[in-house]
């Protein structure tokens, strides 16, 4: 498992067969990594093969690599090199390709390592995509730092692209830093001024979303919704 982060973050060398460089151009989704009896759905990583044999790769709308890649038609192998990223070891991959999805089979340390990839033509959301913006908060139970038991008009929850928030309530704002998990929808609201670290499951809902504190001693739940004007 240890060289899995290498092989989401960094894709280094593909074997495909039987097709050509423009079967590969274009815009795929990973969906999922298999490794031995291990199974993880990476959040939104996708990857752009560029007509000019460019290459970006990201999370949702967060690009955090690129390089080149070349195709050799008569091995079927496709080679990419980041060129701010680290070197991925394990060589190529087999693929079996469709029309509209591919997979990639190598061993790494003599685990079986299946990668399902998908053709699409917009880049994915991740969840702290989605949970950008100005929200309104709707329904509580329990207390934080943040919020307390009872709602008022004036309670929102502004989360910033800048990885910042703001927390406002009928007596001011609260302001801190937040990271979503990458691989589980979780939030961790982190205040400034020495108030505690709090760690959040996130449940999206169909006007907004609803989160729980994760600790065993006590109960916290926040509802949220969508609003695009701050509260007066």
């Amino acid at each position: 498992m240890k060289n899995l982060f290498v092989l989401i973050l960094s894709i280094s060398s593909i074997n495909l067969l039987g097709q050509d460089a423009e079967s590969i151009a274009g815009l795929w989704i990973i969906s999922k990594v298999e490794v031995g009896n291990e199974v993880m759905t990476p959040d939104a990583k996708w990857t752009r093969f560029n007509d000019d044999s460019t290459q970006e790769s990201g999370n949702g709308w967060l690009q955090h690599s690129y390089g080149e890649w070349s195709f050799d038609q008569k091995l079927n192998e496709l080679l990419i090199t980041t060129s701010n990223g680290i070197i991925d070891p394990f060589g190529a991959f087999r693929v079996e390709f469709d029309d509209h999805s591919m997979k990639w089979y190598r061993d790494e340390e003599g685990d079986k390592v299946v990668v399902s990839v998908e053709r699409t033509d917009k880049l994915p959301a991740t969840t702290r995509d989605q949970l950008l913006g100005l929200w309104k908060l709707d329904d509580l139970k329990g207390n934080d730092d943040l919020f307390k038991e009872k709602v008022t008009d004036s309670d929102y929850l502004f989360i910033r692209w800048d990885g910042k928030f703001v927390a406002g309530t009928k007596s001011g704002k609260k302001y801190g830093v937040y990271n979503v998990h990458a691989h589980k929808l979780e939030i961790e609201l982190i205040p400034y001024g020495g108030g505690s670290r709090t760690f959040w499951s996130v449940e999206f809902l169909e006007e907004g979303f609803q989160m729980t504190l994760l600790d065993s001693e006590r109960v916290a739940i926040r509802k949220f919704k969508r609003i695009k004007q701050f509260p007066k």
